[in-house]
């Protein structure tokens, strides 16, 4: 079969892989300090003998919108947003530091301090945070943690590490929606980073551009699919001209 099979297929394979990209940043429209992923290819000549006429599409490094998003006032005391290129520290699944903007903070039940998608949120000091039992939560802008029990006068219970990423060591996304240093240690703790209380980061997809994405993304697919179903036709009238010779 002709070779035309194999550039359509990585052609279609890439449309497939951006809409997956845009159905997922749609899906976070209206997540909480979610940052819109872009996916990036490019094209590449086929080397061989003959002429280059030939081009695959191939994946390039993809990173993401670092746009702010939209703020969204909530007036809680535990909702928290980062000013500037701030990030906020939890501790991911796999046990690693991560950086995520979504700041709406919590108490479970076991006292610990969590994200909104229950991650522990962790201290200047790098551990997970925990409120003292029956205490009334809130968050100064530094990131200062503090708890009221009763008519006992607020206590510290530590601060919400905070980071600012430089270019010698920038945020990269991971697999699942969290930010990590390029070079996989822990940023160090920025004691001049603030924070806006009663308000969150919204996100920062642009639904109208996303979902345009989306219905050029799947012309495109489409486009390649016609060629693979061209490519079958010229291969079966070609072995119906042999038929014919032999």
């Amino acid at each position: 079969m002709d070779r035309l099979i194999y550039t359509a297929m990585t052609g279609a394979s890439a449309a497939a892989s951006r809409q997956a990209v845009l159905s997922n940043n749609l899906a976070n429209a209206s997540t909480n300090g979610f940052r819109a992923e872009m996916s990036t290819f490019r094209a590449v000549p086929v080397r061989g003998d003959g002429a280059t006429t030939r081009v695959m599409a191939v994946e390039a490094t993809s990173g993401y919108v670092d746009t702010p998003g939209s703020i969204q006032r909530s007036g809680r005391p535990l909702d928290a947003m980062a000013v500037g290129n701030a990030w906020f520290a939890a501790q991911a699944l796999d046990g690693t530091e991560a950086y995520t903007r979504n700041g709406a903070f919590e108490v479970s039940p076991d006292g610990s301090v969590r994200t909104g998608t229950g991650l522990a949120a962790l201290s200047d000091g790098g551990a997970p945070l925990t409120a003292p039992p029956n205490a009334t939560m809130s968050i100064g802008f530094d990131g200062t943690l503090s708890a009221k029990v009763g008519n006992q006068p607020p206590t510290v219970v530590g601060r919400l590490k905070m980071v600012t990423p430089n270019a010698e060591d920038p945020l990269k996304r991971g697999a699942d929606g969290l930010f990590r240093s390029t070079s996989g240690d822990p940023l160090p703790s920025d004691a001049t980073a603030r924070l806006q209380t009663g308000m969150l980061e919204g996100s920062n997809v642009n639904t109208i551009e996303t979902m345009v994405g989306m219905i050029q993304t799947a012309r495109q697919f489409e486009a390649q699919m016609r060629l693979l179903t061209t490519a079958e036709a010229n291969d079966r009238s070609a072995a119906q001209l042999l038929g014919l010779q032999g």
